[in-house]
């Protein structure tokens, strides 16, 4: 990929508007430590919820699903699609019960619906627990794949060519990529080091700002290379003519997997653990069951409780509606012109075939499209390492320091600086993390999978504790260290080949993982006494939620008038997940040029869709500022 005057230019524009969003909100987060993580909560719904789409959409993003695509066809991307079920969820039934508890964190839930010491150190461990292990992994992972994807196109080797490394002796391949190597490690430390300054002046002000605009041009880049890729095949009609004659029988373009193949790409049981069970079970960073993380973060820094629904509910579609097929049709064009890519994979599972999306960008784009590109992954990879460490530092401030040292919390200054140094020490471990995963040698989509069996199990307590009174800080703690004592377990293939007759793959691993931790921490719920009258009471005055699994705390204070539409909202969110799961289907079928089936789906997804923001105008009116 060759870098001239014009890509220079796109470069330095977008470096020069995202370092000037954050010094221009710098004096207003140095205000409090709620203007540096909430934004004073005052953020608009339209700026909280792109804030999110933009951190869900990560530099690893579109090489992770060009690699599902390579492995699994359109199928593959259910492993993500599923978790719209909890999303819809999260936007009409608990983003405003989250607004009502009015925390900065989601873990500081802990101190208003539980009690006593298991509660406390609950909250400390679960602090710590996420931001120095799940965090890292996130950057990590996002790290790994910006150095990918430099590698592949400004910095990439063209010695590593089977051809020319045969011309070269093997010290000179060597030095050629460990060349390589620094040069795109030099250009991550560096935006990096660009995001420490802006997200550290500025807080969750700059983050969200900087978030929507580097959304709009990560989303543009992508869609008009995907177009790119496409004509470089020869067009729609000629990649799926392609793909049909190298691959047979359908599977790669098929929304739901083949079964009658006698090879499915996508086994049945798999399938179904994805759609039936991933959604609720597993704790997923931005995909949590009941929601949690930065999604919780951002509902808390919406306006009111409207606004936490609708960013929240706007997240959900962009995230799982707006986005997916450019970057579809890019691993499609990726498979059309490197067939190789699939069948490497085949014949070595450790092969990835997600390098195939940064490969193209180096194969296609013109002067113009190529400084396009690199900003969309800079955009991208910013706006995902930005959100991380101020959610990092919000943990280790609001629920490891706090809870520790409480006289802190009357010291504004103090927590100011000390959540700014713990925002760049929550980097750090990032890359410590993610130098490991490039020494490992660990893909993008297996980081994901291996994070989802790490918290599998975990979703449903998260979901439960809003609506039964019995859920206790012990089935919580039974929760998280059972997830991570069965994936230990699990991991094991001794343990998988004695038990099973073989390894496991992820998803199954996942599986099993999740129905262990769901049994145990009910057991340990039965087993250990409830949490006290008074603590019961007081989240239920707080939060009102509904009377369904509260009855006989509700009966000690009749006073209160909890949320009587439950069920509409579970029916608005279950119509939300439909309208999402069949306009998906519609654009391939527009893009294929389907046209009958494409107007029939898009007819239904309109009526469904329709019905949904009718509800919504009851659920969330908008003169309420409820």
């Amino acid at each position: 990929m060759e870098i001239v005057f014009i890509d220079w230019l796109i470069i330095a524009a977008f470096a020069a508007v995202t370092i000037g969003v954050g010094l221009w909100y710098s004096k207003r987060a140095s205000t409090s430590t709620d203007e540096f993580f909430v934004s004073g909560r005052a953020l608009p719904w339209w700026i909280a919820g792109t804030s999110m789409v933009a951190t869900s959409f990560a530099a690893d993003t579109p090489l992770a699903v060009t690699g599902l695509v390579c492995k699994y066809g359109v199928a593959g991307n259910w492993f993500w699609w599923a978790f719209a079920f909890g999303g819809m969820f999260t936007a009409f039934v608990y983003a405003r019960l989250w607004r009502r508890a009015g925390v900065v964190t989601d873990v500081e839930l802990l101190k208003l619906r539980y009690s006593g010491k298991p509660a406390h150190w609950l909250r400390i461990t679960r602090a710590v627990y996420i931001t120095l292990i799940v965090i890292p992994i996130v950057v990590g992972w996002v790290t790994k794949a910006m150095l990918t994807v430099l590698k592949e196109t400004i910095f990439y080797d063209s010695s590593a060519d089977t051809l020319n490394a045969m011309a070269m002796t093997a010290d000179a391949s060597a030095v050629a990529a460990s060349n390589s190597d620094s040069l795109a490690w030099l250009c991550v430390l560096s935006m990096l080091a660009a995001v420490a300054l802006y997200s550290v002046l500025s807080g969750m002000w700059g983050v969200a700002i900087t978030d929507a605009v580097q959304f709009v041009v990560a989303i543009v880049g992508c869609t008009i290379f995907a177009f790119v890729a496409v004509q470089a095949v020869g067009g729609v009609d000629e990649l799926r003519s392609n793909i049909e004659t190298q691959f047979g029988d359908g599977q790669a373009f098929a929304f739901f997997p083949s079964f009658s193949s006698e090879h499915p790409w996508l086994p049945l049981h798999i399938f179904v653990f994805m759609l039936g069970m991933q959604w609720w079970a597993t704790w997923y960073p931005g995909a949590e069951p009941g929601g949690g993380g930065y999604v919780v973060q951002r509902m808390a820094a919406c306006r009111d409780q409207r606004h936490s629904v609708l960013a929240t509910l706007w997240f959900q579609f962009a995230h799982y509606g707006l986005r997916p097929w450019p970057w579809i049709m890019v691993a499609f064009a990726a498979l059309a012109l490197h067939p190789e890519l699939r069948t490497n994979y085949l014949a070595d599972n450790n092969f990835d075939p997600g390098v195939g999306y940064p490969m193209l960008m180096r194969e296609l784009c013109p002067p113009g499209l190529a400084g396009l590109m690199l900003v969309t992954f800079f955009a991208a990879f910013m706006s995902t390492i930005s959100t991380q460490m101020n959610w990092g530092a919000s943990y280790l401030v609001c629920d490891f320091l706090v809870p520790l040292f409480p006289s802190l919390a009357h010291d504004q200054r103090k927590l100011l600086r000390a959540s700014q140094v713990i925002s760049v020490l929550v980097l750090l471990a990032g890359v410590a993390v993610s130098w490991l995963m490039v020494e490992r040698n660990v893909s993008v989509d297996d980081a994901w999978k291996i994070l989802a069996a790490l918290g599998a199990g975990t979703g449903l307590v998260y979901m439960l504790r809003w609506f039964w009174w019995r859920i206790n800080a012990w089935s919580e703690i039974a929760a998280m260290f059972g997830s991570l004592f069965w994936f230990l377990i699990l991991q094991q293939p001794a343990v998988q080949t004695s038990l099973f007759g073989r390894a496991l793959v992820t998803e199954e691993q996942t599986f099993f993982v999740a129905s262990l931790t769901i049994v145990t921490w009910i057991v340990i719920t039965y087993l250990t006494p409830p949490e006290t009258d008074a603590t019961l009471v007081s989240f239920y005055r707080q939060v009102f939620p509904s009377r369904r699994g509260w009855s006989r705390i509700a009966a000690l204070v009749p006073d209160v008038q909890p949320d009587r539409d439950l069920g509409l909202r579970v029916f608005a969110a279950a119509l939300g997940s439909v309208t999402i799961f069949v306009a998906l289907p519609a654009m391939g079928a527009w893009i294929f040029g389907d046209i009958l089936r494409a107007t029939g789906l898009t007819i239904v997804a309109c009526i469904f869709g329709g019905i949904m923001l009718q509800l919504l105008r009851v659920i969330a009116p908008s003169h309420s500022k409820e």
